[in-house]
């Protein structure tokens, strides 16, 4: 099923083969309409290292028990022209200059989290 032009729900399927519940189908597609809309200005295509977690695969790998991820609302991104830091400065120019609506962004050595939570958090 396609979210955008560019995304797909499998992309954000949870790494444990569980499928993105129908109930939290519109998290996800406002989440790719934000990537959508992000990988326009990059003119290239975004990774989704995670997107959706089940319950016990969050806890599997250790994430935070309330998770943006477990309501389909985050995805850990990469892209191959950024480092993690490069990428989150781009994205918080885009929110500056109000063409993104993400709430969360966290800095990790191999990948940046995104959220569409809807208060601002950064770590």
């Amino acid at each position: 099923m396609n979210l955008t032009e560019n995304f797909n729900l499998q992309e954000f399927a949870c790494k444990d083969g569980s499928p993105v519940p129908n109930e939290l189908l519109p998290n996800v597609k406002e989440l790719a309409e934000q990537l959508q809309i992000l990988r326009n200005a990059l003119g290239e295509s975004i990774h989704i290292n995670s997107g959706y977690r089940t319950p016990s695969y969050n806890k599997k790998v250790g994430g935070k028990p309330a998770s943006q991820h477990l309501q389909a609302r985050a995805a850990d991104i990469t892209v191959k022209s950024k480092t993690p830091k490069q990428l989150a400065a781009f994205i918080e120019k885009m929110i500056a200059e109000g063409k993104l609506k993400i709430g969360g962004i966290g800095l990790y050595p191999g990948f940046v989290h995104v959220d569409t939570r809807k208060v601002k958090a950064r770590w």
